[in-house]
């Protein structure tokens, strides 16, 4: 799937997001609850494990082929199986929402040394999205990946989250028997509190942010606000900015940039991350030159970053209508995005292969899209099959 640059607080931990589950259900699966049994499906890397035993601490990851956010993690686990699997710690992978699950061996296979450690696929004999999935992750009432289960040497969940969010200290005190598991519990609880309303919050916000509804949206943020504590509330600076924008009130939202930039003059993300947003908006609100413009500006700020010129040029050639479409300024910022990348991201290759086409340029862009199936691996690859073959009969693939 095409990556994307997210509209939100730079701060944040990045997850892909399942539709399907409940933002603001009530969670039955808790930090101190005994840990579910292992109901999972055939196991594609490592021996299985059947059950949790007692005097072993496990991590479990749902994750997913097609998740972004999932494969940044994925090295990080990685080091933490490699540094703890002679303590006691066993690390699993487990696959969930997958599309395809053929696809999961071939991706493992594909990671090589940045993956090692035990990876299962979900039983889906029964129905549904997965066995493993339900009784995890439905019921902690977690709707995105990847996230994380560190079980005990006794059984119990003794943490919930984003595995970059675990701490080795944790992990540590887990292993020594030194952790506090009643105290987690409770802390947990207490951030279930703010945390089942600020999702249902969030919801009618980014709701009202699509509709174009900037009352109702500046009305949701203020709730958001009541509920935050103290210190996280100016997390929510780059929304406010961005509902600013939404209402074409670019005089506010300029004295708004200002103020938060002087707040954080060390840290060049907040700038990276009102740009974008600041992009996304205009885009939202139809004002396309001027998102063009932007674009053009930002990527001449930023030109080592594949990530960002990538994104950029997607969004000039799916997002821009076509009356406002500048498809030489989509193919500037795609080819440095491509050089940036060396020529060896599946993702921005895509990209420039749909801005040739779109060019006129057919052959160009069925060569550099055989190169990008190549590069992928995983679910995206059947997604940028698709567009190739789209370009074979000469038509113009639809947005992934």
């Amino acid at each position: 799937m095409k990556r994307r640059l997210v509209f939100g607080c730079v701060a944040v931990l990045f997850t892909a997001v399942n539709p399907t589950v409940m933002r603001a259900a009530e969670p039955t699966l808790k930090v101190g609850d005994r840990a579910p049994a292992l109901v999972t499906g055939k196991w594609v890397q490592g021996e299985p494990v059947k059950q949790f035993e007692k005097g072993k601490a496990y991590i479990v990851e749902f994750w997913a082929t097609w998740c972004g956010p999932c494969r940044v993690s994925i090295p990080h686990l990685n080091e933490i199986a490699n540094k703890y699997k002679d303590k006691g710690l066993v690390v699993i992978g487990q696959d969930c929402w997958e599309n395809e699950d053929s696809q999961v061996a071939p991706f493992v296979k594909s990671m090589g040394d940045k993956m090692t450690y035990r990876v299962a696929l979900d039983d889906k004999t029964g129905g549904g999205r997965g066995r493993m999935a339900e009784r995890w992750m439905t019921a902690a009432a977690q709707n995105g990946i990847p996230t994380a289960f560190l079980v005990d040497k006794n059984g119990f969940i003794a943490w919930i989250g984003h595995p970059l969010a675990l701490e080795e200290k944790v992990i540590d005190e887990v292993l020594a028997g030194t952790f506090d598991l009643a105290k987690a519990a409770n802390t947990y609880a207490q951030w279930l509190k703010t945390e089942i309303p600020l999702r249902a919050i969030r919801r009618d916000l980014n709701a009202a942010i699509q509709s174009n509804n900037w009352d109702a949206a500046t009305a949701k943020l203020a709730e958001e606000e009541k509920l935050l504590p103290e210190d996280q509330r100016s997390e929510l600076e780059i929304t406010r900015f961005g509902i600013l924008v939404g209402k074409k009130d670019y005089a506010d939202a300029d004295k708004l940039a200002t103020r938060i930039m002087e707040a954080h003059k060390c840290d060049p993300g907040w700038q990276r991350n009102l740009d974008m947003t600041r992009m996304n908006m205009l885009i939202l609100t139809k004002a396309y030159p001027e998102a063009n413009k932007l674009a053009a500006r930002m990527s001449d700020s930023h030109t080592n970053d594949v990530g960002l010129q990538n994104d950029l040029a997607w969004r000039l050639v799916t997002e821009v209508d076509a009356a406002h479409r500048d498809l030489a300024l989509a193919e500037k910022i795609a080819v440095r995005a491509n050089d940036a990348a060396k020529g060896q991201d599946s993702s921005v290759a895509d990209t420039l292969a749909r801005v040739w086409f779109m060019q006129g340029k057919k052959e160009k862009a069925i060569e550099l899209e055989k190169k990008a199936v190549d590069l992928a691996t995983g679910g995206e690859k059947q997604y940028l099959q698709k567009a190739l073959d789209s370009y074979r009969n000469g038509k113009l693939p639809t947005e992934h």
